[in-house]
């Protein structure tokens, strides 16, 4: 059994409320919607990830033979949950931000509309899903941001949690615009650029740093670009300088170097310095080893020579900020809105757009979030996907949602650039027809009105 694919990746409460709904006769539709109440303190903005590989799960939602045979034997559900289970496939509709959208909080990110059966039962996996690559993306966002068109690999397949993780995070951050991967299987499933260099264990294998680099350039003709902080960083530079007319003569083509660890600012001058004098100007110096967005900002706001960075761990983790406060609340059932009013966790009720409000020269001023067919002005941003279980359209390039991703950044405003939280956060209006409508159902006690629409 595939677990990444099964049904029961889920919470077991998803269940028994099925079975309750079930036995109730509890079927009508239900409308959820997926969004994040508010932005953790280091984020201006989210990019919006994970859609394809939500809408990949609800097309081949059903229950394994193996999965129906636990439920029948745990011992926690009645006798014909099983059954009612083995039918199950997901009917409905799904609204949704297009992938590399920036979005802000309180604005619907995926809107589900089916069966309350189906619809509940999807939840734990679809916030996990859309969760996870929005959280990379916008960390690598970032890093695209402070970088200011230098190249970004993602490095982080080995401390990602779990390869899952790992290869989910080669997509996110190359559709927020990193160059590539070095997870080798993200270039074979996605498509995605792969990168790769050398480890120090190459060079510490060999007796002579100068033939690690040489065996390692005649094996990788194409890609000589060499390790060179094992031991000396600037002696393994003047190795490098005298290896290359000897590499040259053999039509080899030195690339440039990788730095791993030190002072990368004044390292990477002084190696610029010994490679310049050496004749070799085009040699480029990549540099990797605990970087973040914010290190990135540094060197390169410092002036440092350096021409790339491999960023691992912060990505695949989203260190400063490892989750959002992501929810998938039910706005609607039966035709009648609906609404929790939890303090401090209360959601505006019924089936809602977003309005995207620019200046002239397409910068984002203000966002509008008011319930489904009052006509707002501005550019809508949810748009229909998946209709009768079944997706609307071919799966999206990566290369269309990476230009996407590209063209909501530019339009960000100048403050929302920053790494540092804004002074003015973006603006998010609740229209008058959602207030009316939270209103309404506020005070209806059991007799909630009919949608606004």
């Amino acid at each position: 059994m595939n677990l990444l694919a099964s049904a029961l990746v889920t919470d077991l409460y998803q269940l028994t409320m099925l079975n309750a709904y079930y036995a109730h006769g509890m079927r009508d539709t239900a409308v959820f919607e997926l969004f994040v109440r508010k932005l953790p303190r280091e984020r201006n903005f989210m990019v919006a990830a994970g859609l394809e590989q939500a809408l990949e799960f609800l097309e081949h939602l059903r229950f394994a033979p193996e999965e129906l045979e636990w439920i029948k034997g745990s011992g926690k559900f009645p006798g014909g949950f099983a059954e009612h289970l083995a039918q199950l496939r997901f009917t409905g509709e799904v609204h949704a931000l297009p992938e590399g959208t920036i979005f802000f909080p309180n604005e619907p990110v995926l809107r589900v509309t089916a069966p309350l059966p189906e619809a509940q039962l999807v939840e734990t996996r679809l916030i996990n899903l859309v969760h996870f690559e929005t959280l990379v993306a916008t960390k690598a966002a970032r890093s695209v941001l402070a970088a200011q068109g230098k190249l970004l690999v993602d490095f982080g397949l080995r401390r990602a949690h779990g390869a899952e993780a790992g290869l989910l995070a080669a997509r996110a951050s190359y559709i927020a615009g990193y160059s590539g991967t070095a997870t080798v299987a993200a270039g074979i499933r996605m498509e995605i650029p792969v990168f790769g260099t050398m480890a120090h264990s190459f060079v510490e294998a060999h007796d002579d740093e100068a033939a690690a680099f040489e065996r390692f350039a005649e094996s990788a003709p194409q890609n000589a670009l060499l390790l060179i902080d094992t031991y000396d960083t600037e002696a393994a530079a003047r190795k490098v300088v005298a290896l290359a007319p000897r590499l040259a003569s053999r039509g080899i083509p030195l690339k440039g170097v990788r730095l791993d660890s030190g002072d990368l600012a004044a390292l990477s001058r002084s190696v610029r310095r010994i490679l310049d004098d050496g004749g070799l100007a085009d040699a480029t110096i990549f540099a990797s080893g605990n970087i973040d967005e914010y290190r990135v900002h540094d060197l390169v706001a410092g002036g440092a020579p350096i021409d790339g960075f491999g960023v691992g761990t912060s990505l695949v983790t989203s260190s400063d900020a490892p989750y959002l406060d992501a929810v998938y609340k039910l706005q609607e059932y039966a035709g009648k809105a609906r609404r929790k009013r939890s303090t401090g966790k209360a959601t505006w009720p019924g089936r809602k757009q977003v309005f995207r409000h620019t200046d002239r020269a397409g910068r984002f001023e203000y966002d509008a979030v008011t319930v489904e067919g009052d006509e707002h002005g501005g550019e809508p941003l949810l748009v229909p996907v998946m209709r009768k279980g079944k997706r609307l359209g071919a799966p999206e390039s990566l290369a269309a949602i990476r230009e996407r991703a590209a063209g909501q950044l530019a339009n960000l405003p100048e403050r929302l650039r920053a790494l540092e939280p804004a002074a003015s956060p973006y603006r998010v209006e609740i229209a008058p027809a959602l207030r009316k409508l939270a209103d309404q159902v506020d005070h209806a006690g059991e007799e909630v009105p009919a949608l606004l629409r």
